[in-house]
């Protein structure tokens, strides 16, 4: 098992984690439209920017985005932003999503983060809990606006389904 980033062939599977974390999606069905493209090459050209996997025999088992910011609070520290966390929906419950968090949360360390943060959407209870379980606080309220409504569903909580 080993967490890198991820290359240009492993968008499909990516993408197959993020259209529903309910069920597995086999990544050949899965579009992979001109501004994922975009989006895949801006993360990948970005040094602050990975859109990290969790392989196992070549199968993309987990997946997600840290985003390293520089910040002048907490005394200049950087700190990680963990997004679009997700592992296969076959795989869950074997400890896969604690390991993801936790090479995840090295990385950052390794990198001198003083801190993960991540955000959840509201009705992610399942996720809140595993979480906390890893230690993470619920220390803030979030906020979003959208400015591009088309890409957002209503409740801002997750994009709308495009697959």
């Amino acid at each position: 098992m080993i967490l890198r980033p991820a290359v240009r062939a492993e968008l499909p599977a990516v993408l197959a984690l993020l259209a529903d974390e309910d069920r597995v999606v086999d990544p050949a069905s899965v579009p992979v439209t001109e501004a994922y493209e975009r989006a895949f090459a801006a993360i990948e050209a970005d040094p602050r920017n990975e859109m990290l996997v969790l392989v196992d025999d070549g199968l993309v088992l987990g997946c997600l985005q840290a985003t390293y910011i520089p910040g002048l609070g907490r005394g200049g520290a950087e700190r990680a932003l963990i997004e679009a966390v997700r592992i296969r929906a076959d795989r869950r419950g074997g400890g896969l999503g604690r390991l993801l968090m936790g090479l995840a949360a090295d990385r950052a360390r390794a990198r001198g983060c003083a801190l993960v943060q991540l955000t959840s959407g509201k009705g992610r209870g399942d996720a809140h809990r595993f979480y906390a379980s890893l230690g993470y606080a619920r220390s803030h309220e979030g906020f979003k606006l959208a400015l591009r409504p088309e890409v957002l569903s209503p409740d801002l909580n997750v994009p709308p389904k495009q697959i």
